[in-house]
């Protein structure tokens, strides 16, 4: 009898504009093998997102309590240091799945990756089932991909930009990496991933 597939913790980061957010919910629709980690931002939620399934929304005072508490995995103050920008994973949506062998996927900002890794040498849980993965797009891509999801103005699209150059930086440090063309393509190569490292997670 084959043993059975270890749990998978998949990974996938990349600029804002690059299509991370597309490539999850398409995972999770037609992967049903796949369960979102539900992250947690003290951000006001947008029109149509529920608490509990598309973040955790905390107040600031909440968030960081949990910090103190040592409940996060990883957290960062992203974009500035404004406190209604504080986003993290905690403990409790990654660790106890994977225990109960449910495939997980994320998608974080780059600068939350690093810490997964580092948490990664030392939890055996996480990793074992930790693959990172990296869009790429173009600068001129992005700055379109941005412009036509129609939420952001023009000084926002601007800081977003100059934070993707130094999120770019990171790719090589990445387990594998996906240069972004189509949505099909891009769903296809992260496929190719997920069929390429299943066969030696046992």
């Amino acid at each position: 009898m084959a043993a059975p597939t270890a749990p998978l913790l998949l990974v996938i980061a990349g600029p804002a504009g690059s299509g991370k957010s597309t490539l999850c919910e398409r995972l999770l629709r037609e992967r049903p093998g796949f369960s979102r980690v539900v992250t947690t931002t003290t951000r006001a939620p947008r029109p149509g997102e529920i608490n509990g399934v598309h973040y955790h929304f905390f107040a600031a005072e909440e968030f960081r309590r949990r910090i103190a508490a040592g409940d996060f995995l990883e957290w960062a103050q992203v974009h500035g240091d404004r406190e209604d920008r504080l986003y993290g994973t905690l403990k409790s949506s990654v660790i106890t799945p994977l225990e109960g062998g449910r495939n997980l996927v994320l998608n974080i900002d780059v600068q939350g990756v690093e810490n997964f890794r580092r948490i990664a040498r030392e939890n055996t849980t996480l990793g074992s089932a930790l693959i990172t993965v990296f869009l790429v797009v173009d600068p001129e891509r992005m700055e379109e991909r941005m412009r036509g999801r129609a939420q952001d103005g023009e000084q926002e699209i601007a800081r977003r930009l100059r934070t993707a150059e130094l999120e770019l930086r990171e790719a090589p440090k990445f387990d594998f990496r996906i240069e972004s063309r189509s949505r099909e393509e891009d769903f296809a190569a992260l496929l190719a991933i997920i069929d390429r490292v299943r066969p030696t997670r046992t």
